[in-house]
């Protein structure tokens, strides 16, 4: 009887000894990071200047810094390949989109990477390539790139555009307590769609502010009637419209250069104009 308790004393230490190995080897070993390559046309693959592969491909490696160059099949023209370096993170994909054009400045694409924050919020966080590319999430617009938006947990439309450029729409899925950063490289469009584009965009919505009981309205910080005052505007004034809240009832105005603010829709209205 004392011999089968010692013999099952030791095989309970070995096992304990080879659980707590486990453990000590997992947490040794950070998770490894993933690495996801999509391209059009498919191209090779280099990592470290080593090639690994072709897109599309995904991989997994140790969390660290990398060089990535992409060297894309041939075509009937010729096309630029593409270098990068990227920070890879334990236990997050990090994305990478690219369509070739025969120069970097007709080339586009982005890069999806994710940081821990430590914070119960998700944000998104957009550069864009070249900068002040404009920035719009869920349909509302967000500011001019570089610009962090903080979202609820989830899935999200990222539209990025510029004038003279072509524009990106992204579906992003945003983590709780992370931050995703979005490179964006827009390519560049040749000289008779640029034209067509800048047509389009000369015809802006304006919005025209109403009579009100009061002789002018009131321009909020949020689009709420309890929220700041930081302006007032007249009737018969008209301002080019930034943002709509349809459901609320509110339009964006830039009321000063670079100043922006709310107005209730109950006494202003939208109208087109074309800018001669």
């Amino acid at each position: 009887m004392g011999k089968l308790r010692v013999i099952l004393l030791v095989v309970l230490g070995i096992a304990l000894l080879a659980l707590a190995g486990y453990f000590l080897v997992g947490n040794l070993n950070p998770k490894e990071a993933g690495l996801l390559i999509e391209t059009n046309p498919t191209s090779a693959v280099f990592i470290d200047g080593v090639q690994v592969g072709r897109t599309p491909f995904e991989t997994t490696l140790k969390p660290k810094e990398v060089v990535v160059k992409l060297v894309p099949d041939a075509s009937s023209e010729p096309l630029a390949t593409f270098e990068t370096r990227v920070n890879l993170t334990g236990g997050i994909k990090t994305v990478i989109k690219r369509e070739f054009g025969s120069s970097e400045d007709t080339s586009a694409g982005e890069i999806i990477s994710f940081e821990k924050t430590g914070e119960s919020e998700a944000v998104i966080s957009v550069v864009s390539v070249p900068s002040d590319a404009e920035v719009v999430v869920d349909g509302l617009k967000k500011g001019f790139a570089p610009v962090k938006v903080s979202v609820a947990p989830g899935a999200h439309q990222l539209v990025v555009e510029r004038s003279g450029y072509s524009q990106r729409t992204l579906n992003i899925n945003a983590l709780a307590g992370f931050k995703v950063t979005v490179v964006v490289k827009l390519a560049s469009l040749p000289m008779e769609e640029q034209d067509e584009q800048v047509e389009v965009e000369e015809a802006k919505v304006m919005i025209e502010i109403s009579e009100t009981p009061t002789g002018f309205l009131r321009v909020r910080e949020e689009a709420s009637a309890s929220s700041k005052e930081v302006a007032q505007v007249s009737p018969g004034d008209t301002f080019v419209l930034i943002e709509e809240d349809s459901a609320a009832g509110w339009y964006k105005i830039e009321y000063e250069p670079q100043k922006e603010g709310w107005v209730s829709a109950e006494y202003s209205k939208k109208k087109e104009e074309s800018t001669p």
